[in-house]
């Protein structure tokens, strides 16, 4: 049976899939003081890292419309799958299912799953590489479903940021407190609720020891590690990235670690020098 993955562009891509036919991006799109940017192969993460720190006001991503989604659904594959960033983050999820709906109105029978991915950046992307496990492995469309929303329900999603001027801006974080922060050179370490929502885990003074603090939670949160693929996205700091790779290796045994740098949304979402890990 033939298959077609579509993931919203929160979630990285592997390079493999980029000229892949059976993979699409559905690009969000990022506001930043006026200015709409495109988040699709277009994106120049620099130039948009320059504009967030100029900008007073936090930059905002808009999700893409029912229509395109429709327009990715339609295809010649037997088996369509998208997955976006979570329900609660975002309207992407929405927006995908009533796309699904719009698509099938037309498309009577056709098979079309929307995942929730609860999580966002290379949590989405591992989901990807999930469903296409399940389809290589022969599973059937309802299997493939049954599978990878089991493994959504196990994964966790990690992240740290060394920049805290976004949660500031957009109003996670007081003025005061993020002045305090910074001047201490705290760190938070998050991660992702069950229910896909962002909660503080831990924090730290600098951005070493925070990250230490979220190898400890990723170890303590990961079972049967040998039989996952684990992933680390960066914005902008690849030395960190692969610093915490070497870190996770020492603790845990996987079938492998992934590391990329981040995309529009996931930039925006990180800031500069923030990294993130899915499990």
């Amino acid at each position: 049976m033939s298959y077609k993955i579509i993931i919203d562009s929160c979630g990285e891509f592997l390079d493999e899939w980029k000229d892949d036919e059976r993979f699409e991006s559905v690009p969000l799109t990022l506001n930043v003081g006026g200015e709409t940017v495109i988040d699709d192969d277009t994106f120049d993460q620099a130039e948009f890292l320059k504009k967030v720190a100029a900008c007073p006001e936090c930059p905002k991503s808009a999700c893409p419309s029912p229509e395109r989604y429709m327009k990715a659904y339609e295809c010649e594959a037997d088996h369509i799958y998208a997955v976006t960033l979570s329900s609660e983050l975002s309207g992407s999820y929405n927006s995908a299912v009533l796309g699904k709906d719009l698509f099938l109105e037309e498309n009577p029978g056709r098979n079309v799953y929307v995942f929730n991915s609860r999580s966002a950046s290379v949590g989405e992307t591992l989901i990807g590489i999930k469903i296409q496990e399940c389809e290589e492995a022969g599973c059937s469309f309802r299997e493939t479903v049954e599978r990878v929303e089991k493994y959504i329900a196990e994964q966790n999603t990690f992240f740290v940021l060394d920049d805290l001027d976004t949660l500031r801006k957009n109003g996670r974080l007081s003025r005061v407190k993020s002045l305090v922060a910074s001047a201490l050179k705290i760190k938070p370490v998050m991660g992702s609720t069950d229910e896909g929502t962002i909660c503080q885990l831990d924090q730290a003074r600098g951005i070493n020891k925070a990250l230490i603090k979220m190898v400890q939670h990723v170890v303590e949160k990961t079972e049967n590690s040998e039989s996952k693929v684990l992933a680390i996205s960066h914005c902008n700091c690849k030395d960190r990235a692969m610093l915490l790779k070497e870190a996770l290796q020492e603790k845990l045994t996987t079938k492998k670690i992934i590391v990329l740098d981040t995309a529009g949304v996931s930039s925006m979402y990180a800031n500069n020098g923030g990294v993130i890990v899915a499990v």
